[in-house]
């Protein structure tokens, strides 16, 4: 069962309502903060049938003979009407600053809870568009419940004073009012559609945006940053033109929002002086059927506004809806088998045997990664470690023990020190066993030392010196069971053969796997797993599958040419 909403107040990782559809976590966000809520819609129904108080004042102000009791009436009705102004708009942005912070707290603790899920089931980009837009238009949304519900209130209110002054006048304005909030609905309406698809390519044109920023070395090698960019200009194009289109029905919206119920207030004016010239109603009547028509216009206005955010808010909910539907993997509670035991893949029929340097060779290198995730517990896999699935196990016991290192595993900033440890306060590993790992990596070079700044990413270092960072990590965690996706491809061949001799002695008697096509490397495995076509089609050690296998010999052949070249 899905799990039941909790307070951002009692508890710091909140949780949507089921079944997640855009209206339920509108009104979850709502129901959340409900004693706000409520006093929102006090103040708004307050400022709004106050607003009502001055043309009743000045017609009586007139019908006397501008008396100065009237006028002082008048006066401290403007200072109440500013105030309860004041405290309404205050209570609406608390609850805006509420239905921000809970969103973005729900999307990150699910973000947490999803784990190694997220980057299969969402991109970067995506995420990043929920955070930064989707949240604030969410939190926006929630404003018209204070000004929403008075606004129906004053409407109720003034139209019950109207009747009692001219059954034709409070006719007029109570049929007309709603009339032209139904022509400008259906405006709205439009508007959200075109809101809808500008959305979709708006989070399209970010994840394209988010890709050639993290691929801008690679592209620039290559020389393929000129056709990315050409794509990203044209897509750019496109979304302008959609932007275009949506603030044309905007422009609408907003001029007839404005332009018709003054209109209407005009109508009425002219409608309530001829009533006045028969003497149905008095001078200072006809003064207070001006102010009562253009308050109609505020609440009119306001619900206008709000059906309009309504229809961006449930754009912006169904993105983080569906952010909050995606499900992270199966979390077993099942103990981990006893150090020593063999983990095996079905799906390939690969089997890792315990304490040895095991190297894992494919014409694909998906399919070698794909390996390497679904033996470290990564994702959907049905291997099992011992006899016990690894999808049973503890998630929190598997990851003490199993670890995997590969070339998209993110570098936070800070120093040296801080990457390669992890950040880890409990079993610190000491500067000496740092330098350790660091040497075996080849990771020693970085100007600074252990207090050398890294950027968010490795944003400061060059591939080959990311690349060595991210192995030495690996290696400063000393996981029983280490699992390394292609850990030397962007080094040089002679870094690399450092590295692969350093690797093997610095993980002597513990298993270690590597993805690797690399003869440097495979040199000093211990075994090696040969894949054709994502199964195992056999295994041995280097020489004998060198001596035994010609499909084997080609593939590596072929990236020992490739190393020399770079070299």
């Amino acid at each position: 069962m899905p799990p039941a909403p909790i307070s951002v107040e009692s508890e710091p990782e909140s949780v949507s309502p089921a079944p997640l559809s855009p209206a339920r976590y509108l009104i979850w966000l709502a129901t959340s903060q409900w004693p706000r809520i409520m006093a929102a819609a006090v103040l708004g129904s307050s400022w709004m049938i106050a607003l009502a108080v001055p043309p009743y004042l000045i017609a009586r102000s007139v019908d006397s003979g501008l008396d100065t009791r009237w006028c002082l009436a008048l006066l401290v009705s403007g200072v109440a009407i500013a105030s309860l102004g004041v405290l309404r708009h205050r209570t609406m942005t608390k609850i805006r600053m509420d239905a921000n912070f809970r969103t973005v707290r729900t999307v990150s603790a699910h973000a947490v809870r999803l784990g190694s899920a997220l980057q299969r089931q969402a991109s970067t980009s995506e995420v990043v568009t929920i955070g930064v837009g989707d949240v604030q238009t969410v939190a926006q949304t929630l404003t018209v419940t204070g000004p929403g519900l008075g606004a129906v209130v004053a409407y109720m209110v003034v139209a019950s004073v109207l009747f009692s002054m001219s059954v034709l006048l409070g006719a007029v304005l109570v049929i007309g009012v709603p009339v032209i909030g139904m022509i400008l609905g259906l405006l709205v309406r439009r508007l959200t559609g075109a809101l809808t698809g500008y959305r979709e390519r708006e989070g399209a044109l970010v994840a394209r945006l988010v890709d050639l920023v993290g691929g801008l070395r690679v592209l620039s090698g290559l020389g393929g940053k000129e056709v990315f960019a050409a794509r990203y200009r044209a897509d750019s194009a496109e979304l302008l033109t959609e932007g275009y289109r949506v603030a044309k029905v905007m422009s609408w919206v907003q001029a007839l929002a404005v332009g018709v119920p003054s209109l209407f207030v005009a109508a009425v004016t002219w409608l309530a002086a001829r009533t006045a010239a028969t003497g149905e109603i008095s001078a200072g009547e006809l003064v207070a059927v001006f102010g009562y028509a253009a308050v109609l216009v505020v609440p009119t206005i306001f619900l206008i506004e709000g059906g309009y955010d309504i229809g961006r808010g449930l754009v912006a909910a169904r993105k983080v809806t569906a952010f909050l539907r995606l499900r992270p993997d199966p979390v077993g509670n099942l103990p981990c088998p006893p150090p020593g035991s063999a983990l095996h893949d079905p799906d390939s029929g690969t089997e890792i045997a315990p304490g040895l340097l095991t190297a894992v060779v494919s014409a694909r290198l998906p399919d070698a990664a794909a390996l390497a995730d679904r033996l470290a517990g990564i994702g959907p896999t049905a291997a099992t470690w011992g006899s016990v699935p690894l999808a049973d196990l503890d998630r929190t016991a598997l990851r003490a023990r199993v670890l995997l290192c590969d070339n998209d595993s993110a570098l936070f900033p800070g120093t040296l020190r801080e990457v390669v440890t992890g950040g880890r306060t409990t079993t610190r590993p000491t500067d000496e066993e740092l330098a350790e790992a660091l040497s075996a990596a080849m990771a020693v070079d970085l100007a600074g030392g252990l207090d050398a700044p890294v950027h968010a990413d490795g944003a400061n270092l060059s591939g080959g010196q990311r690349q060595r960072v991210r192995l030495a990590r690996a290696l400063a965690a000393d996981p029983e069971i280490l699992f390394a996706v292609e850990p030397t491809s962007a080094l040089d061949a002679h870094t690399e053969a450092a590295v692969a001799g350093r690797l093997k002695a610095a993980r002597s008697g513990r298993t270690t796997v590597v993805t690797t096509t690399s003869p440097l490397l495979l040199e000093q495995a211990d075994a090696v797993c040969f894949l054709a076509d994502g199964k195992l089609a056999a295994t041995g050690t280097h020489h004998t599958l060198m001596r035994d296998r010609p499909e084997y010999r080609a593939l590596v052949g072929r990236s020992a040419d490739e190393e020399e070249v770079t070299a």
